[in-house]
C-alpha cells in the first residue's frame, strides 16, 4: 500500500476504551488512531477530513490535559445538520476516533458500554465547528478549524476542473493528486495555525 509519506508525520491519537479492554481487543483498552488509519477509512485525504482529525487532536488535548482520552465517553456535537456541507463526513471521522455515535451504535451489555446519542447535530455551539464534553467530569471545549490561510498551488483548482470536465491527461491527473496532497500536508504543518481551542 503506498500513500503519501507526510501521513505518517501527523501526530497520533491514542485513547483508553473500556468496552475494549472488556472484551480483550487491546490492552488495557488503550488504542491509537494515526491519520493513515482514518484516510483508510474515509477512502480519501482532503482538508475536511484532515481538520475533522486535527479538530479531534487537538480538542481531546485540551480536554482532558494529561489524561488518556476515554473513548465512548466524549459528547460530540455539531451546530449543523447530519446531512448539511460536511458535517457528515466530519462527524464519521469523530465517530472511528472517539467512539461517539448518533442512534447507530453499539448499544452496550447490561447497561454499560452504550455509545448511542453521545453524537449530536443541529446543537446551539455558537460558532464552533464542534464541541466535545466528557460524560464523566461535563467540561467541555469547543474548537474552530479554518483552513483558508493555507493556500492551494496556483495550479491545483485549474487542473482539477481539467479532470472533472475529463479533458486532463495523465500526467495532469497525477500532477493535481501531488498538488492536492500538497495541501493537505501544508494543513498539517500549520496546526496551530488552523485549529483554535476554547474551555468552556
Amino acid at each position: 500500500m503506498t500513500y503519501p509519506l507526510f501521513f505518517n508525520k501527523i501526530p497520533t491519537i491514542k485513547l483508553q476504551d473500556d468496552l475494549a479492554s472488556f472484551l480483550g481487543a487491546f490492552e488495557d483498552g488503550i488504542i491509537e488512531f494515526s491519520y493513515l488509519d482514518i484516510v483508510k477509512s474515509a477512502g480519501h485525504s482532503c482538508p475536511t477530513v484532515l481538520g475533522a482529525y486535527l479538530m479531534t487532536l487537538k480538542g481531546l488535548e485540551a480536554l482532558y490535559e494529561n489524561e488518556i482520552p476515554k473513548r465512548g465517553e466524549i459528547i460530540t456535537e455539531f451546530k449543523e445538520a447530519q446531512n448539511i456541507g460536511v458535517a457528515g463526513v466530519i462527524g464519521n471521522v469523530m465517530m472511528n476516533i472517539t467512539g461517539a455515535a448518533t442512534t447507530n451504535g453499539f448499544k452496550g451489555l447490561n447497561g454499560k458500554f452504550d455509545r448511542n446519542h453521545l453524537m449530536k447535530f443541529e446543537q446551539n455551539i455558537n460558532e464552533a465547528n464542534v464541541r466535545f464534553t466528557r460524560v464523566d467530569t461535563l467540561k467541555s471545549v469547543d474548537v474552530f478549524y479554518d483552513a483558508s490561510s493555507v493556500k492551494p498551488h496556483e495550479d491545483m483548482n485549474f487542473l482539477m476542473q481539467k479532470c472533472m470536465q475529463g479533458s486532463a491527461t495523465k500526467d495532469e491527473k497525477i500532477e493535481f493528486a501531488k498538488l492536492w496532497q500538497k495541501r493537505v500536508e501544508d494543513i498539517s504543518l500549520n496546526i496551530d495555525k488552523v485549529i483554535k481551542v476554547k474551555l468552556l
